[in-house]
């Protein structure tokens, strides 16, 4: 789904408008809007990098490695972008506004040790409310800030339906906050590195 329009309201906003957690990361890039965007919606996500951002994945897919482990592991991704998320995963694109905006979203009960996620489509993500599942929405955007740099921001957001799926993410976001915040900053800092180069080339 692609929407275009002057509207100021959040992709984020109109798929989470009530959220029982949400975590915030903004970085200034010295690039354009126009380069800054290119590089957020082009983003590899295998290339969000770093040695503490590898070791937090690393932990958190021991239990499921650890399920698996008389089974062959599907190879390791050499990429992943949005499209080949909404492609190959559960996760699903949202909305668009070409230029300014993307939002991606899941479903699961990803407070558990092995997660069990669902694919929730555009259509039907607001609505979707079943008792015992959770969802995810992120929202990266690119804005001008100034005449010649941009401000992005990545935008995380959690819904939960149900007072039992609240009790029981409350336990594990103590422990995944500060992760989601390692990687939310990684990934800035990632699309920052492209859109500068970009304007060196």
């Amino acid at each position: 789904m692609t929407e275009t329009g002057t509207s100021t309201e959040l992709l984020a906003d109109q798929f989470a408008p009530h959220f029982a957690a949400m975590q915030t990361q903004h970085l200034v890039v010295d690039a354009p809007v126009t380069q800054a965007y290119a590089a957020l919606r082009a983003l590899d996500f295998t290339d969000v990098g770093g040695g503490l951002v590898s070791a937090a994945f690393w932990a958190r897919n021991l239990p499921e490695r650890w399920k698996n482990r008389h089974h062959k592991m599907p190879r390791h991704r050499t990429r992943l972008t949005f499209d080949d998320l909404a492609a190959g995963w559960e996760w699903t694109i949202l909305g668009e506004r070409p230029g300014t905006e993307i939002a991606i979203g899941v479903g699961g009960k990803f407070w558990k040790p092995v997660v069990e996620w669902r694919r929730i489509e555009p259509e039907n993500f607001l609505a979707f409310d079943e008792p015992g599942y959770g969802k995810i929405v992120q929202s990266l955007s690119a804005r001008p800030y100034g005449t010649s740099r941009s401000l992005l921001t990545y935008d995380a957001r959690v819904v939960l339906p149900d007072a039992a799926s609240r009790a029981k993410f409350r336990a594990y976001w103590t422990v995944a906050a500060p992760f989601v915040k390692t990687v939310q900053a990684a990934t800035l800092r990632t699309i920052a590195r492209h859109a500068e180069t970009a304007g060196q080339a």
